[in-house]
């Protein structure tokens, strides 16, 4: 017959005095992690002692009790208990509750007490969390009882209100935290379940491409149309804007984008408005200018106001004291943060005053129009003073013509349209072979390159010259000097169709540096050539250089019978060493990648990234094959064929840690 099992004796409780309890030595705790004593004191402070110290009886040399009580586990309690005793907020003599133990190692009950106690789940305490919220409790006060932020207080409740499925995923292992607080950015519970769903047939499951899905469609607050809006009246019309509280979101992502478009463009008729109180024949209001929106039109010069008395004095005072502050922190390893914000208002103070109004003769006025428009910062951009050839005076043929040459020279830009817009062509959409570029992207990468290449030869003069006495030389000593990208006879054609082309970094570059040029040249153009004798020769190789830059044609065009010339054009960009990746283009989905095929969408991951890379995306569909080559791409400097440059490389990273150096072929 089986012997029963003894009983299980629990060991004694008893409130002891604070004064007769000792830290014991055989506490195994000797690293400091946690909270520290001071919130564990006020945590005790606030809901008194929640878990019993545990103590043995101190014993003399004869093995008898003393009264006083060692303690080896919960030496964490009882230094936090002596705090609050030291500033009186306990009496010395408190009753503390404690566990009495005679029997066993006290080490070993130090170490089971530590070691066996289970941490609290993560989605426990977000739970809890929730659970304090809805009873009442603001996020404050629950910060300011647990010592934490307001914002993580935020955070938890976010986890906890992600849908209730995903929580049980991640409550069995099945996602990580990084991707739990993923799914926080949008609060559609169907949304987040649809996009958990379709991550189980993709190899990609990182919590960045989780918020990509999860704000498709949706429109980033960092947009320049939100810019001009502003997010407060999208909010007050009702507008909803997603959120990401774990990771920079650049303001959250507008939910809505008919809603902001209608606000967008009722913003602008109300700017228009006031635009047309001032008599202007016609306004065009758009969100986006493209470039070359001036083509054919002339600008009206205008007159600038001049400074009064007292704008002259406060931008003398402005400049005066500007340099006394650089003066005196030039030596400086560090400018006080004062100091440098100072230094900006001044600077913006001074750039408004230097900013001048423009007048126009009321006759003009009448037969002129202005462009209304957002700018890539979100500001405002009236563009005023541009008359339309229909609405030019009648030239009477018996005046003299001379005079009107300096209305003829004030076009808004230099350029002159030779019906290069790009016929429309069907894009690629499925296609398992390497097959040829479109005509229509052939013409938008060339565009932008020949923009670019603009912007570079403008800015070697030497380069330019040699290309002009090139093409000079073809024309005088050859029958048939078509070997040139340059059209020497001062023509500049348009390319203006392709989508963002104004916004890039070299047309910007152009366009000041065409104002600049332009403000500088006489009303009279027979004054034009004094002017250029009086200019040095460096001003004069610059201009040249402009003036050069502005006949560039490497435009691929599907009628387009000009090898020669687009050799040519490569080799000019040889000599400017044209780097575009180093001037802004990226091969994003828009731009390229989105409008190629799936082969050659691996075909560029592979030979930025290598074979491993190409081959976890070859079962993906070409929308999100083309997203996560974006990703893949961004920084690697990868250029498709059309945009490279001999003898200029771009180092790509390949997928086994080493790097190359691609050079492009000629």
């Amino acid at each position: 017959m089986a012997k029963p099992s003894s009983k299980i004796a629990l060991s004694v409780s008893r409130d002891i005095p604070f004064n007769k309890l000792v830290l014991s030595q055989s506490n195994v705790r000797r690293v400091k992690a946690g909270i520290a004593i001071e919130e564990l004191a006020e945590d005790i402070a606030r809901r008194t002692l929640l878990q019993s110290l545990t103590v043995r009886p101190v014993l003399d040399d004869e093995g008898n009790e003393t009264g006083m009580y060692e303690i080896p586990a919960g030496g964490r309690r009882y230094r936090a208990l002596e705090l609050l005793v030291k500033r009186k907020r306990l009496p010395r003599n408190a009753p503390i509750p404690c566990i009495i133990r005679t029997d066993g190692i006290a080490e070993e009950d130090s170490l089971a007490e530590n070691v066996q106690r289970a941490p609290l789940h993560p989605l426990d305490q977000f739970r809890a969390f929730l659970a304090l919220r809805e009873k009442g409790q603001s996020e404050e006060e629950i910060a300011a009882a647990f010592f934490v932020s307001v914002t993580v207080v935020r955070q938890r409740l976010r986890l906890a209100a992600v849908s209730p499925k995903l929580l049980d995923v991640y409550a069995e292992d099945g996602m990580t935290l990084d991707q739990l607080m993923s799914f926080t950015v949008n609060p559609d519970h169907e949304r987040q379940e649809q996009v958990w769903d379709a991550l189980q047939h993709s190899y990609n499951k990182e919590p960045f491409y989780i918020r990509r899905l999860l704000t498709e469609g949706a429109v980033r607050a960092s947009d320049k149309r939100t810019q001009f809006v502003g997010t407060e009246a999208y909010e007050a019309a009702g507008g909803t804007i997603l959120r990401d509280l774990f990771e920079p979101d650049d303001g959250g992502w507008l939910q809505e984008p008919p809603l902001l478009e209608k606000l967008v463009a009722d913003k602008l008729e109300r700017e228009a408005d006031a635009i047309r109180a001032e008599g202007w024949k016609w306004i065009e209001v758009v969100t986006e200018l493209p470039y070359g929106y001036g083509h054919g039109l002339r600008q009206l010069s205008g007159r600038e106001v001049p400074l009064t008395d007292e704008e002259a004095a406060t931008r003398d005072a402005l400049q005066a004291e500007f340099d006394d502050l650089e003066a005196e922190y030039a030596e400086a390893q560090e400018v006080p943060e004062e100091i440098d914000q100072r230094l900006g208002e001044i600077e913006t103070a001074l750039e408004a005053l230097e900013d001048r109004p423009v007048v126009y003769e009321p006759g003009d006025i009448a037969r002129a129009g202005a462009f209304v428009s957002i700018d890539s910062t979100g500001a405002l951009s009236i563009e005023r003073g541009y008359v339309r050839p229909e609405d030019e005076l009648p030239i009477d043929d018996d005046e003299d013509t001379d005079g009107d040459e300096s209305d003829r020279r004030r076009m808004t830009s230099a350029e002159e349209d030779s019906d290069t817009d790009a016929a429309a062509v069907d894009e690629p959409e499925e296609d398992d072979g390497n097959r040829p570029l479109s005509d229509r992207l052939m013409t938008e990468l060339t565009a932008r390159r020949t923009l670019a290449l603009r912007e570079a030869v403008a800015n070697d003069p030497d380069v330019a010259f040699r290309a002009a006495l090139h093409a000079l030389c073809l024309k005088l000593f050859y029958h048939y000097g078509f070997d040139t990208c340059l059209e020497i006879d001062a023509k500049s054609v348009l390319f203006g169709h392709t989508p963002g082309l104004a916004d890039t970094p070299a047309a910007k570059a152009i366009d000041a540096r065409h104002k600049a040029w332009d403000a500088q040249m006489p009303e009279d153009s027979s004054d034009l050539w004094d002017m250029l004798v009086e200019l040095d020769s460096d001003s004069r190789q610059a201009l040249f250089a402009h003036c050069i830059g502005l006949t560039i044609n490497a435009v691929h065009q599907p009628y387009d019978r000009r090898p020669k010339a687009l050799r040519h054009a490569g080799r000019l960009a040889s000599a400017v060493a044209l780097d575009m990746a180093a001037a802004g283009w990226k091969p994003t989905v828009d731009a390229f990648l989105g409008r190629v095929t799936k082969a050659r969408i691996l075909d560029a991951v592979r030979e930025a990234k290598g074979d491993k890379p190409a081959e976890r995306m070859a079962h993906l569909k070409k929308a999100e094959m083309a997203k996560e080559a974006e990703r893949l791409l961004d920084g690697t400097g990868w250029l498709p064929e059309p945009l490279r440059t001999a003898g200029v490389g771009s180092t790509t990273a390949k997928g086994d840690g080493q790097t190359q150096h691609v050079m492009a072929a000629e």
